[in-house]
């Protein structure tokens, strides 16, 4: 389904609809400024919608696709509520983000400053939650950008569905907002929609990164996939154990801020063996949704073959009920084999600089599990490694209205300052 200019049509109108994108993206340009404050009122009123169950049939089944709880929906859908977008206005542009003060300096004349979009921002989403298309082409709006959203093989029709909605709501932003259902494998639409951008925003991995610096000549915001991952003294609270494992359970480690693994503070094997095993009681007391059997088998398969490997790799391997620790000799940052099947591995703190800073561009978010008192210290040298979130165990895949993608506001980088007499 193709979504342009307000209007919906078939996959088979796509030749019409990208002949005609450039002229829709001009005349977009040349009309009046989308304020922010409209894109905040019709995105409430959605959210609103939604909330009452307006569109619960194709929601419904989307959050069983992903077996999403209701409480992470529920904080998902906070963040196109009115309070949650301004305050994400106010902390990207600062208090006086409706009107910049000129520039004033001695022996110059006032310089008046605007906050002007890039221009054209196209969009290519991943297939998991952490990047909803929907809300990325919010963020474009917010900033008063035209947004061309290609859609994750995974989407289901939702973010159509949400983003049809929402011009419905206020027909004003229609002529910002268009989106198609085109693989990536469809070079020729790819390279129309990186000649109009004026930057692009990925949320996939290395692949799609490079493919977007390939494609286009423009700003490229690079948001994903990232690995996150756990940090934790031997002798971890039962408690920061057991909501760590519960998160591993209920995200089932597909999310940029999942955790993959937990690194552990010591360089005994005796000691990170004992945490493993603590950690793996754990992940057996949790709950959280089972993934479907060709995940499920994949993963048996794969721990079944690192099993076989063990006594080369000097792996050990506890594995039962679905759920596994690995325990590893090595120290390095890896994608766990992910649904409650995770790696624990040595890294003592004064070896977390040169063990990570190698993996910055690949860092998001990691839990701490420690005393209150090293957390200010364990913290400032995880964010110096390149983590650019450190939260309680159980938090890592919070949402919370205002939070930066990646270490960057988006709304401030899909922006420009423009200067004039």
């Amino acid at each position: 389904m193709i979504l342009a200019n307000g209007a919906l049509y078939p996959d088979e109108a796509l030749p019409e609809q990208l002949a005609a994108l450039e002229g829709h993206c001009l005349a977009a340009l040349q009309g009046p400024a989308l304020p922010p404050e409209t894109v905040i009122a019709a995105c409430d009123a959605l959210a609103g919608q939604i909330a009452a169950g307006a569109y619960d049939s194709a929601v419904r089944s989307f959050l069983e696709a992903f077996q999403i709880g209701e409480g992470a929906f529920r904080a998902a859908l906070g963040l196109f509520r009115r309070e949650s977008l301004t305050y994400q206005c106010t902390l990207a542009w600062g208090p006086d983000w409706r009107e910049l003060p000129p520039l004033r300096h001695p022996g110059f004349q006032p310089i008046r400053r605007r906050r002007m979009p890039l221009g054209v921002l196209f969009h290519i989403a991943a297939g998991n939650v952490d990047g909803l298309p929907a809300y990325s082409v919010v963020e474009g709006l917010l900033a008063g950008n035209v947004n061309i959203l290609k859609l994750p093989s995974a989407d289901r029709g939702l973010s159509v569905l949400l983003l049809h909605a929402l011009v419905t709501i206020e027909p004003a932003l229609a002529p910002f907002v268009y989106v198609f259902d085109v693989p990536s494998t469809d070079l020729a639409s790819l390279e129309i929609f990186a000649a109009l951008a004026d930057g692009v925003a990925v949320w996939g991995g290395d692949e799609a990164v490079q493919a977007a610096y390939r494609l286009a000549d423009c700003r490229i915001f690079p948001w994903g996939h990232k690995l996150s991952f756990a940090y934790a003294e031997p002798d971890a609270a039962e408690g920061d154990l057991l909501a760590l494992a519960r998160h591993i359970r209920e995200t089932g480690q597909v999310l940029c801020s999942s955790c993959q693994g937990v690194f552990v503070d010591t360089e005994d094997p005796a000691v990170l063996e004992a945490f493993g095993r603590r950690l793996f009681d754990a992940l057996l007391a949790a709950d959280g949704p089972r993934p479907d059997r060709g995940l499920a088998a994949r993963a048996a398969l794969q721990l079944y073959n690192d099993q076989l490997e063990a006594v080369e790799t000097g792996r050990v391997i506890l594995r039962q009920n679905g759920v596994s620790v690995t325990i590893c000799p090595d120290r390095e940052l890896e994608l766990g084999r992910m649904f409650g099947n995770c790696w624990v591995k040595a890294l003592p703190r004064e070896e977390i600089l040169p063990a990570l800073k190698p993996k910055k561009r690949l860092l998001q978010t990691c839990g701490l599990l420690c005393a209150p008192e090293e957390r200010e210290a364990l913290g400032d040298l995880l964010a110096r490694a390149g983590v650019v979130r450190v939260t309680e165990p159980g938090e890592m895949s919070r949402t919370i209205p205002g939070e930066a993608h990646d270490g960057i506001y988006p709304l401030a980088a899909y922006m420009r300052i423009v200067e004039t007499v």
